[in-house]
């Protein structure tokens, strides 16, 4: 296979036809190979659609997939080898070239809506308006389609399907115990602490950290929910649904944050119709993020409630 090649299956990765599997009882090890397999064929699953841009779910869910793998060998890497970190740092370049388009499918797609919903003489320049960001996103697609045509795109993938197989007898007998559940614990601990040092007014910035927290936290739950028993999967399971409504909010808060601040930049350079619509928008983003900034502390304690639960 040589670099950039369509389509990328698993069978190209060296992986097997059926996906590795993982039950409640096996190794903590055979839970991490397990969830990388899984995402790295969601990963390849989206990839096609990715590179063509005809749905913006492929590059979000390409991204999403990337992201689960980062989190697990962040924190449980060291279960399948001392390759894990680095192959960590080079997920993270690949993501910030799918980070980028997908930012401007965002916001692309948020303004459309808005703009749909203004009066008809405010159609055309609102259209105007986007048609900016799309070029930018032209540009950054370009950017995208280089990495994934990359030899270095193509090592990646290499390296993340090694650490998906198991190790020798040897090694394998040397894995030193790991509970995923009890380890759901640090994740909890660094984002209660996060949330702790922050102001009554936090900087958005700070807001935006604490969401990643959030997703860690939520992406670590992901993965302890395959090793856990009934009662367990349980809390797990409301564990998931509270980090997943913490994300939301602070998802919403952080759109608003990006279009209230892209609004700002063209206010700068346009006038007329286009600036008037600019200015419209960024006064109903501000008013989006105070939304988001009212409710985010109540979303919170629903995720600290459920972790606490799962270790009481």
């Amino acid at each position: 296979m040589t670099a950039g090649s369509l389509p990328r299956t698993p069978a190209d990765l060296g992986l097997p036809d059926a996906p590795v599997e993982a039950r409640p009882a096996d190794p903590a090890a055979r839970h991490v190979r397990a969830k990388l397999d899984r995402e790295i064929r969601a990963l390849l699953a989206h990839e096609s659609g990715t590179r063509s841009g005809a749905d913006p779910e492929d590059l979000h869910q390409m991204r999403v997939a990337l992201r689960r793998m980062r989190s697990v060998l962040k924190l449980s890497g060291t279960l399948v080898g001392d390759g894990a970190e680095p192959v960590r740092a080079e997920l993270g370049w690949l993501g910030q070239s799918l980070g980028e388009v997908r930012d401007y499918d965002v916001l692309i797609g948020h303004l459309r809506e808005v703009i749909a919903g203004f009066e008809v003489r405010d159609q055309a320049p609102g259209r105007r308006l986007v048609s900016r960001f799309v070029a930018e996103r032209a540009t950054a697609k370009r950017r995208l389609t280089r990495a994934l045509s990359s030899a270095r795109y193509s090592t990646l993938l290499q390296e993340v399907s090694l650490l998906t197989r198991e190790r020798d007898a040897a090694a394998a007998a040397a894995e030193r115990p790991h509970d995923l559940i009890a380890g759901l614990a640090k994740p909890h601990r660094k984002l209660a602490k996060a949330v702790r040092a922050l102001p009554a007014d936090p900087p958005d910035d700070d807001l935006h950290a604490l969401r990643i927290h959030g997703k860690k936290l939520r992406y670590a739950a992901e993965l302890a929910q395959t090793s856990a028993k009934k009662k367990q999967a349980a809390r797990i399971k409301d564990l998931l649904k509270a980090t997943k409504d913490f994300q939301t909010v602070l998802g919403d808060h952080q759109d608003a944050v990006i279009a209230a601040e892209r609004m700002r930049t063209v206010l700068e350079s346009a006038d007329g119709p286009v600036g008037f619509v600019a200015g419209r928008i960024a006064e109903r983003e501000l008013a989006r993020r105070a939304e988001a900034r009212a409710a985010w502390r109540d979303s919170w304690a629903a995720v600290d409630a459920a972790a606490r639960a799962l270790h009481a």
